[in-house]
Parts: C-alpha cells; sequence; structure tokens
C-alpha cells in the first residue's frame, strides 16, 4: 500500500538574486514549482512523495518530484535559468538525496500529522555561487514537527 509523507527542504544562505524553484517532472518535461528569489535568509520548499508502506525494510519514494533509481532517489532544485530565470549567468540544479530516511521515519511521518520530513542544505557553494550538484555537507533528513 503507498502512502504520502510530506517533505521540507530548507536552503540556506544561498547568494542573494538568484531564482530557485522545485522541480517537477523529469527529463526535458519539467516545470519548475515554488520558485522564488533569493534574498537574505533562508528559502523552503515543500512536496509530498509516495512510499510503500508494505516494505518498510526497503524505503523507495515515488511522484512527480521523485528522480533516480530505486535506491538512488533524490529531488532537484533548479537554479537560475534552470528555474525559468532570465539575465543571469546561473544554470545550475542542486541534487538533494532521499537517502537515510529509514522505515521507522517513515512510520513517525505517517502517524502524526505533525511530522515533516526536513533537511537543511547549504544555499551557497565553494565558488560563491548557488550550491549545485550534489549536495555537500549533507546532513540527512529528520523528522521534525510543523
Amino acid at each position: 500500500m503507498e502512502k504520502e509523507i510530506l517533505f521540507r527542504i530548507i536552503l540556506q544562505e544561498p547568494p542573494p538574486g538568484v531564482d530557485f524553484g522545485l522541480q517537477k517532472g523529469k527529463g526535458s518535461n519539467y516545470e519548475t514549482i515554488q520558485k522564488q528569489r533569493s534574498k537574505a535568509g533562508h528559502l523552503q520548499f515543500e512536496f509530498a512523495a509516495r512510499v510503500n508502506t508494505e516494505k518498510a525494510s526497503l524505503v523507495d519514494f515515488l511522484g512527480p518530484f521523485v528522480q533516480g533509481p530505486r535506491g538512488e532517489r533524490f529531488v532537484y532544485l533548479d537554479i537560475g535559468s534552470y528555474a525559468g530565470q532570465t539575465n543571469t549567468v546561473w544554470s545550475r540544479r542542486l541534487k538533494i538525496p532521499l537517502a537515510g530516511i529509514n522505515g521507522k521515519m517513515i512510520n513517525d511521518c505517517l502517524n502524526d500529522p505533525q511530522l515533516i520530513m526536513e533537511t537543511k542544505v547549504p544555499g551557497t557553494g565553494r565558488d560563491g555561487g548557488p550550491n549545485c550538484a550534489t549536495v555537500k555537507p549533507f546532513d540527512g533528513w529528520k523528522a521534525v514537527k510543523r
């Protein structure tokens, strides 16, 4: 049986003046939703993903925001021109793994509607521009109160 859980990504201190958005869809057939232009502070994105509750030991996520093969699922944040921003030098994506989420965390979220899976990721890369590629360092996901 598949059920839905909610996720929140907090993008910490991205460089100002850059558009970021959550990628919905795969390959070249996608749309960027929840688009936000960075200012001072953090940006926040939320989405739902389906999880098969019959095999809690083999956690797998499905849905329009989920990318990648089974066992290596992730979500993308689109950046700059990938998020539809014109007149920008930035054309990037930030890959956020869905790794490390276990059956207990999923059950906690399914049993308590006040819980959401949350991660915090750095918004600025080593080059001073928007963080891109697979997020590093990645502290993983935690079940937290909304």
